[in-house]
């Protein structure tokens, strides 16, 4: 289940990477330095969670390196489909996704959690809609 998850969400990762670099390499750094440091603890972490259920250091290492791969595979999707739309659609998605993620840790009863999944899903879906939507109108009033 920790593999399962921790590779759709390092897909996720590499979508925005890949999304990112598409729009301007400069972009595309600042991406890839956000989820290094967000990554590096996530995965410690998942690490510390196999060994204590009782895999081997070697077993944990392995899975950890497969869900890692996950990103890659996210990056090259990221970059196909930033050449064919607009990167800003697959930043809504992405956000929308670690929304869910982040909402969906925070929940203890099903009712609750089902309800609070959803309205988190399509809230940030929302937000990263009308970001993009009017992304070219908006003006910083300094």
């Amino acid at each position: 289940m920790i593999t399962l998850s921790d590779g759709l969400h390092n897909f996720i990762d590499g979508l925005a990477i890949g999304a990112s670099f598409t729009a301007s390499v400069f972009q595309g750094v600042s991406t890839s330095v956000a989820i290094l440091c967000e990554e590096f603890p996530h995965e410690l972490g998942d690490f510390v969670i196999l060994l204590n259920a009782g895999m081997s250091i070697q077993q944990a290492l392995f899975f950890n390196f497969l869900s890692a791969c996950c990103c890659y595979l996210g990056m090259c999707f990221g970059i196909l489909a930033g050449n064919s739309f607009s990167p800003n659609w697959i930043f809504a998605l992405a956000g929308g996704m670690f929304l869910y993620i982040a909402l969906a840790d925070m929940v203890c009863s099903f009712l609750l959690t089902f309800a609070i999944q959803n309205a988190g899903l399509l809230t940030g879906f929302a937000i990263m809609l009308l970001l993009t939507t009017y992304s070219g109108q908006m003006q910083l009033g300094l």
